[in-house]
């Protein structure tokens, strides 16, 4: 689609697929390079490399029941009216001494414990009864019956674990299992993140003075990142002052792989990012096709990519996840989650503008066995209630010019269910 021409202030309004390939240019190819982390700590990392178990697992062979090791050719024809006697030498526990047995002798063994030397069959403590110092065997028992052979879960110089693999609790288990103490991943992305805003003030339990405004919308992006798995380094609320902004961007621009700033992206007089990074650095686009969230951007300081969201938090969070979430997943190997999708009927009538692709937030209420999709009615992108409030979001696309009141939609959940 064709970049849109604005009357004044921004000087054209970038499509998100414009958008996006511009920032994929400055962004999709980066190596973030990999660092080596405990096991424990590895859960939701990428793998950088094939993992290859030194050992067998089990290490040898084990009883996978409670019962009585023997051997099982001396067990052929036990039944309840037949049944095999053995002497009971003892007891092995998991963990302990590995026993032997000759003909006619049984250990009793349970869950875990290693096999004793001569046995290759364990019968269930249920199959037996104890009389005195003797074992009475009412079952048979086949070759290797209820034993967990060694190496049967995992044979020494198996690759375990693929390179590019995003690790999961059960790979921390396997890891475990292995006794691989580390692992080499992919690193985190370090991504710096401050406002700017003479009216903001910090969060501290405490009402806003007068005059101020509550930085919210920086603790939800920084809560996105984290979410994402990245390492942030939140540098708080930076004065409207063109040569602060300037030199916390230069001073960022050596410690992150990605700045992200919030507010002072609009029209305004103290709205100065476009400025600086146009004036002062390289700033590749201004305005982004989209409602709510137009005034984002994105630019280059001293090789780090910046990307400037709007100060209302819907805004900030559209932007955040059109054009800076798919950076991030790439960075790290990952595929971004895909929301869960639903069919619904629009409740009402709603206009949207042709060539700007809208982020409607609605509810979704079930009536006589049909979902239908409410748009919230405070759409203002300052209202960051109405992402709490609404079951999804419905996307009008750019060649669209409003929805009709009746007409099916597809909403993104936000939520885990429809209703």
């Amino acid at each position: 689609m064709a970049s849109l021409q604005r009357k004044k202030g921004f000087q054209e309004l970038k499509s998100v697929s414009e958008a996006l390939e511009l920032v994929m240019r400055v962004c999709g190819s980066k190596n973030l390079g990999s660092e080596r982390v405990p096991s424990k700590e590895s859960c939701g990392r990428v793998l950088e490399n094939d993992v290859v178990s030194k050992i067998d697992v089990p290490p040898y062979d084990r009883a996978a029941v409670d019962g009585f090791a023997v051997r099982s050719c001396e067990t052929f024809s036990a039944s309840p009216s037949n049944p095999a006697f053995f002497k009971l030498k003892g007891t092995i526990e998991a963990g302990s001494h590995v026993g032997e047995i000759g003909e006619g002798e049984c250990y009793e063994v349970y869950t875990g414990a290693p096999i004793p030397k001569g046995a290759d069959a364990v019968v269930m403590l249920e199959d037996c009864e104890v009389e005195g110092g003797l074992v009475k065997v009412k079952r048979a028992a086949p070759k290797f019956a209820n034993i967990s052979l060694k190496g049967e879960d995992i044979r020494a110089g198996e690759v375990v674990i693929r390179r590019g693999e995003l690790l999961r609790p059960w790979h921390i288990g396997v890891l475990a299992s292995i006794g691989e103490g580390s692992v080499m991943v992919r690193r985190k992305p370090r991504v710096a993140v401050f406002s700017t805003g003479e009216e903001l003030t910090e969060v501290d339990g405490a009402r806003a003075a007068s005059g101020k405004t509550i930085d919210s919308t920086r603790p939800m992006v920084v809560g996105a990142l984290r979410e994402i798995g990245c390492e942030v380094l939140d540098r708080g609320i930076v004065p409207d002052d063109f040569d602060r902004i300037s030199a916390e961007l230069i001073e960022l621009s050596k410690r992150a792989d990605l700045i992200v700033t919030i507010g002072g992206t609009s029209m305004g007089g103290k709205d100065l990012l476009p400025e600086i990074l146009k004036t002062k650095f390289s700033l590749i686009f201004h305005g982004l096709a989209v409602k709510p969230g137009k005034p984002t951007g994105f630019g280059v300081v001293e090789g780090v990519p910046v990307m400037m969201l709007p100060g209302y938090p819907v805004s900030a969070l559209v932007g955040f996840e059109s054009l800076a979430v798919p950076v991030l997943y790439a960075w790290t190997g990952r595929k971004p989650p895909k929301r869960e999708k639903v069919r619904a009927f629009m409740t009402r009538s709603v206009a949207s503008t042709p060539g700007v692709r809208h982020f409607l937030r609605v509810t979704l209420v079930r009536r006589e066995g049909r979902l239908f999709a409410d748009p919230i009615a405070i759409t203002g992108s300052g209202l960051l209630s109405s992402i709490t409030k609404a079951d999804g979001l419905v996307i009008i696309k750019e060649d669209l010019e409003g929805l009709e009141e009746g007409s099916e939609v597809e909403v993104e959940l936000l939520r885990g269910d429809s209703n």
